[in-house]
């Protein structure tokens, strides 16, 4: 069985993509490779440190990195293919547990396996990031928390809980009120008790991760704040556009049209679960309409409460494959090529349309493909680790450049950007004056000229900057491709 399922994680991780440095990772890799190396990004690193005081994550890969004397480069991609693996774990012993026969945990575990890069609604979340996240470790920690409820293992599932806290808090606080569900459908309560009862322990249980937030959690609310929040539509549930919306609704439908074909079966653990998962969906759907509709209560949106279709989509796909593995695909070969390649195809297609300039699997022995890439090397190679650059604020969306982040992958500081650093801003309000002066620092970049390049050396900490090669005009630029030049300021 574990070769089986370690083929299957090689077979995830292709569809998926491996893109270390992209999106979120732009924060994680950068606190790790400070944790390892305290003398990078004297500027500007509570952009990445303070959000880190709410989990151990970066603490405990740069802890594996000097335990294993190994790139960081390549433990990342280790633990990404363990993070894979285990996941696939998880999902065989909670459709296992469903099902006596081979074929429906097969079918769950391949169902993920084609959908792992899934977008998951309006919540800007994939089923599982295509580079090493939290969020990853904290999934994984309670699909196997939920297995211990199915066998009633309660004390483990606890543990399994509070591992998911250290690493995400939010993400913990979705298991713990998933695992409360469960046990309530599980005992078999009347339906209008399962739908009250829990509200009060998931009241008192959303309160203990909340406990153990750093104080800029709770920091008030001001207009640059505000600002920041507007730069990603998806934390506003008025911005989500009709399709998102029916990602949302129509997952508790689904999932009790399979809770009663379970019933009509004598599946009673399938029901349990898929009835568990229609009641969650329904619930947190209700919280997070009251936390995010009213503008009084726009502090609370941080806490992304539509994240919890995170994990419904996870059970949803993984019990919905499992069942059509089961009752219609059977032993029927041909029927498993015609479900499974066109779906691992059309994911692992969408996958690449979202990387277009740099390869499906970023691997660390090869060097950087696209020009942006190849730029943030040599300012890793050939620049002063007390160097202080600047960009053009919104790079992240600029073609070719596929997200990926500067710090991370230059390992150097810079000036905040209207993207990712933004999105921290949202999480994280004592940053947002900070970010709206140097926003506002570098307004109209893509229009300047060098003295507008020698100006902000004169009232900034910049000493480099990236530019377009046509901006760059008399500045000193010890490199230069077709796409970015990379210019000293003093």
């Amino acid at each position: 069985m574990a070769a089986l399922l370690a083929l299957l994680t090689l077979f995830a991780f292709v569809v998926q993509g491996y893109h270390p440095g992209a999106e979120d990772d732009g924060v994680y890799l950068s606190a790790i490779k400070r944790d390892l190396n305290p003398a990078l990004y004297p500027y500007n690193s509570h952009f990445f440190t303070l959000q880190m005081q709410a989990t151990i994550f970066d603490k405990v890969i740069a802890a594996s990195v000097r335990l294993s004397h190994l790139p960081i480069s390549y433990v990342c991609l280790l633990w990404q293919l363990g993070c894979i693996f285990i996941l696939l774990v998880g999902c065989w012993r909670v459709v296992g547990h469903c099902y006596a026969s081979l074929r429906a945990p097969l079918a769950g575990v391949l169902t993920i396996c084609c959908l792992l890069s899934l977008s998951v609604a309006g919540t800007a979340l994939y089923i599982l990031d295509e580079h090493l996240h939290p969020r990853s470790i904290a999934t994984v920690a309670i699909l196997f928390a939920l297995s211990a409820m199915q066998r009633g293992q309660r004390g483990r599932a606890s543990l399994l809980l509070l591992v998911a806290l250290l690493f995400h808090p939010i993400m913990a606080i979705f298991g713990v009120s998933f695992c409360i569900l469960y046990a309530v459908v599980e005992a078999r309560a009347h339906v209008r008790a399962a739908a009250m009862a829990p509200s009060r322990t998931l009241m008192r249980a959303a309160g203990l991760p909340a406990a153990g937030l750093p104080p800029w959690f709770f920091a008030p609310s001001t207009p640059a704040w505000r600002l920041a929040l507007l730069q990603h539509t998806y934390y506003t549930l008025t911005s989500w556009h009709w399709y998102e919306w029916l990602g949302a609704l129509a997952p508790p439908v689904l999932l009790l049209l399979l809770a009663r074909f379970a019933r009509s079966r004598g599946n009673a653990p399938l029901f349990h679960l898929s009835a568990t998962a229609a009641l969650f969906s329904t619930v947190h759907l209700a919280i997070a309409m009251l936390m995010l509709l009213p503008p009084g209560l726009e502090r609370l949106t941080p806490l992304q409460p539509m994240r919890y279709l995170h994990l419904v989509f996870l059970l949803m796909f993984l019990l919905g494959g499992a069942t059509l593995g089961e009752y219609l695909l059977r032993a029927r070969v041909s029927r498993w090529l015609l479900v499974f390649l066109p779906l691992a195809a059309v994911n692992g297609w969408a996958q690449r349309a979202r990387y277009p300039a740099t390869p499906n699997l970023e691997l660390p022995w090869q060097a950087p493909s696209g020009p942006w890439l190849q730029a943030f090397r040599w300012v890793r190679d050939n620049t002063p680790v007390d160097a202080v650059f600047a960009l053009d604020p919104r790079y992240l969306a600029l073609p070719g450049e596929d997200n990926h982040s500067f710090r991370a992958l230059a390992e150097r500081a810079s000036l905040a950007d209207d993207l990712k650093d933004a999105a921290v801003v949202s999480q994280v309000p004592s940053l947002a004056e900070t970010w709206l002066a140097q926003h506002r620092q570098q307004a109209g970049w893509s229009h300047w000229t060098r003295s507008g390049f020698v100006h902000l050396a004169q009232t900034s900490p910049v000493t480099w900057v990236l530019v377009a090669p046509a901006q760059a005009g008399d500045l000193p630029c010890p490199y230069s491709n077709a796409v970015v030049s990379v210019c000293r300021l003093r």
